[in-house]
């Protein structure tokens, strides 16, 4: 019986992508961060936007982070992932997911998503993988694996 729960388990989480709100997560080591840690663990193929590592590179500098620990970070990411880019594809269906994720947030009355968030839909979608995230533009798609609140 266990067997088969693992087995289980390791079917849903076989494929994932990895966005930036679950990497900083990770990085930060809370309850959320070490989910994350369980599902990379656990999966047999993670990718990250290379737009992710742009969002991570961000956020650090402007919070004052030095350089040298944003490059350990984002080497981490590249080393743990496969990095995706932009392609005609992925472009077309961001596209296409952008649409989708504004109208959504305007219904739930959040704020409007970035096109990086756009990316990161159009990456699991095309990739057929799940969406590993806390960011609230997902909560409620199909591909998402919530990292919800913190224990």
């Amino acid at each position: 019986m266990w067997e088969e729960l693992s087995l289980f388990r390791r079917e849903i989480v076989a494929k994932i992508v990895i966005d930036a709100y679950a990497w900083i997560e990770l990085f930060i080591g809370s309850g959320k961060g070490l989910d994350v840690k369980t599902l990379i663990e656990n999966a047999d193929e993670i990718y990250t936007p290379g737009t992710v590592l742009a969002e991570i590179a961000r956020k650090y500098v402007r919070e004052g982070v030095d350089e040298k620990t944003i490059d350990a970070r984002l080497e981490v990411i590249v080393s743990a992932s496969n990095i995706t880019h932009i392609d005609a594809g992925i472009a077309l269906e961001a596209s296409r997911c952008y649409l989708e994720l504004t109208t959504s947030a305007k219904k739930a009355k959040l704020n409007t998503p970035s096109l990086f968030d756009a990316i990161v839909l159009a990456t699991g979608r095309l990739s057929k993988s799940k969406i590993v995230t806390g960011d609230e533009h997902f909560k409620n798609l199909p591909e998402t694996i919530w990292i919800g609140k913190s224990k």
